[in-house]
């Protein structure tokens, strides 16, 4: 579902762009469609009024939470089931943050991710992207949405789009606190300086070695590791919002000191940080994490080099809920494997 098809339902019903606007406010937020109802007496036209309880419905069937997985570490990770009973996670952070999906699936293929062992479903409509947040803050409050869960949002890019101005302009999240990730793609250099809303980006890089990075990311587009790093240098520092550099140390394979020093000779004095990620182990997944004291290590050599590296976990691992592994433990594997 689109956010489109939500808009032309309430034009329907009698709403102007202001209803329009308050409807999504509320729903967005987390809130009874007729928050504000004094007001909404008054403000409301009376056919929209009395259609409320069955939107608020349908709206509540975009996505239906299936299961909520805490962690100790302050995370929860969120199974959720859309209209047409596909499965999709969202990540409640701790610190107002949520993590949400764009596809079901991912075409990508990373060899360390659960999400993209099955393949690509389908994409997420922008109504689907944003109906994570609405169900999320009726749980908690809900400052920052990065898109980071399943899926490439380069492959869904239009919908992203609509969903991201719809978060800043009915949402009221701050253009710097709506983070998308992307292995790197074109189109998202292209797309993101020209768009309302320029939401912070993410780049999910893991090796600077283009042949490593090819293994990696099997799917991903063969554009250059330096060539990346300065399209996403160049427009954090036209945004004037942080590059995040999103790096998963894999035992062995991406934490060795020849990646620690291309990584400097990239980002050294650039407007970027390096998120060193803890890798999260699936089933049947042919890696390691990296020990922590090497992880340590790798982000001191980093910071002492002049690129700010900061240790982050991948949350929920004590609930083996990484991306994908709700779903996958969910969702039988004739499901999942449909497209």
């Amino acid at each position: 579902m689109q956010l489109a098809s939500i808009r032309r339902r309430l034009a329907d019903l009698g709403a102007k762009p202001c209803h329009e606007r308050a409807v999504l406010r509320a729903w967005l937020h987390g809130l009874p469609l007729d928050h504000g109802a004094r007001r909404a007496e008054t403000f409301l036209p009376a056919s929209l009024r009395a259609a409320l309880p069955a939107l608020a419905y349908e709206l509540a069937q975009v996505a239906r939470l299936r299961a909520a997985h805490p962690s100790a570490d302050g995370a929860t990770r969120l199974l959720l089931e859309l209209a047409d009973g596909a499965a999709v996670e969202s990540v409640l952070l701790p610190r107002g943050g949520l993590c949400v999906s764009t596809q079901v699936g991912c075409a990508v293929g990373c060899t360390f991710c659960t999400t993209g062992r099955d393949g690509l479903q389908r994409h997420l409509g922008s109504a689907e992207v944003v109906a994570q947040v609405a169900l999320a803050r009726a749980l908690r409050e809900v400052r920052k949405v990065v898109f980071m869960g399943m899926g490439e949002p380069a492959h869904n890019l239009a919908a992203v789009m609509d969903a991201i101005d719809a978060l800043a302009a009915d949402g009221a999240l701050a253009h710097k606190n709506l983070v998308l990730s992307t292995v790197g793609d074109r189109r998202v250099f292209e797309r993101l300086p020209r768009g309302p809303v320029r939401p912070a980006l993410a780049l999910s890089l893991h090796s600077t070695f283009a042949a490593r990075r090819a293994r990696l990311l099997p799917r991903a587009p063969r554009i250059r590791p330096a060539e990346l790093a300065e399209a996403g240098a160049r427009y954090a520092e036209a945004t004037h919002h942080p590059l995040q550099v999103q790096w998963t140390l894999l035992d062995g394979v991406n934490d060795g000191e020849d990646e620690v020093e291309r990584l400097l000779r990239l980002f050294a004095g650039r407007y970027a940080v390096v998120n060193l990620i803890a890798w999260n182990p699936g089933d049947g997944l042919p890696f390691r994490r990296t020990p922590p004291e090497r992880t340590r290590a790798f982000g001191a050599a980093l910071n002492r080099g002049g690129v700010l590296a900061k240790l982050r976990d991948s949350a929920g691992q004590d609930v083996e809920a990484g991306c994908g592994q709700l779903r996958a433990r969910a969702v039988p594997v004739a499901v999942r494997r449909v497209a």
